[in-house]
């Protein structure tokens, strides 16, 4: 295993790898940028080739494949939505559901934010953009006067769960760029994780779920 590397499944077809929060998925610019998921892990697969990405401050289930035709296959499953993913986060504040559904959804259009990128804002002319989010608990150990929630992109646009929820009044706690100064410094990370992966297995068809427990 390579220093600073948790492989959490292996095979003949795929690597799904434990991405921490503060590291990136791919080489940034600059020399000080070149330490990323991708590079650990083409140090003990040199065949393992990039198929999704998590937000550098993001930690939780990364694939990455083998082969270019099984990237192939699974860059078209995540397009196609055929790749279930679901996220655990704490947000600021109490944040509530309305109606009896458990699941709600935010229905709102992602843009660029062009003066302050890489930053995103909502903006009607943008992608269509979709989360289904519901509530685990109300004043989790540790964070008083905040929600954990579970949270399920239908879309992926970049930063979404984020913008989406700081959409909502209720930012991500660590969250440097869409929380304000309290609550970017109210944990030492950003409290974003991606905690399932499922999958139809690109060789054998069969479905093949993954989970990773949140470190916060």
């Amino acid at each position: 295993m390579c220093e600073g590397l948790r492989c959490i499944a292996a095979d003949d077809a795929l690597l799904v790898l434990d991405k921490p929060a503060g590291l990136l998925c791919v080489p940034g610019r600059g020399e000080d940028k070149q330490d990323c998921l991708s590079a650990r892990a083409q140090a003990q697969w040199p065949q393992a080739l990039v198929v999704h990405r998590l937000d550098m401050s993001t930690s939780g289930l990364v694939l990455m494949a083998l082969s270019p035709l099984v990237q192939r296959q699974l860059s078209l499953a995540f397009e196609q939505r055929a790749v279930h993913k679901r996220y655990v986060a704490v947000v600021h504040g109490i944040l509530t559901a309305h109606g009896s559904d458990e699941w709600q959804t935010i229905d709102a259009p992602i843009a660029a934010d062009w003066p302050r990128r890489p930053l995103r804002i909502i903006d009607a002319a943008g992608k269509p953009s979709q989360t289904r989010w519901r509530v685990l608990a109300h004043d989790p150990p540790g964070w008083p006067g905040c929600t954990r929630v579970e949270l399920e992109p239908i879309t992926g646009r970049t930063h979404q769960l984020r913008v989406h929820l700081a959409h909502l009044g209720h930012p991500i706690l660590g969250d440097a760029l869409y929380a304000d100064g309290p609550i970017a410094a109210a944990a030492p990370r950003l409290l974003l994780h991606a905690q399932q992966l499922g999958l139809t297995h690109p060789q054998t068809g069969d479905w093949r779920a993954f989970e990773l427990s949140a470190p916060f």
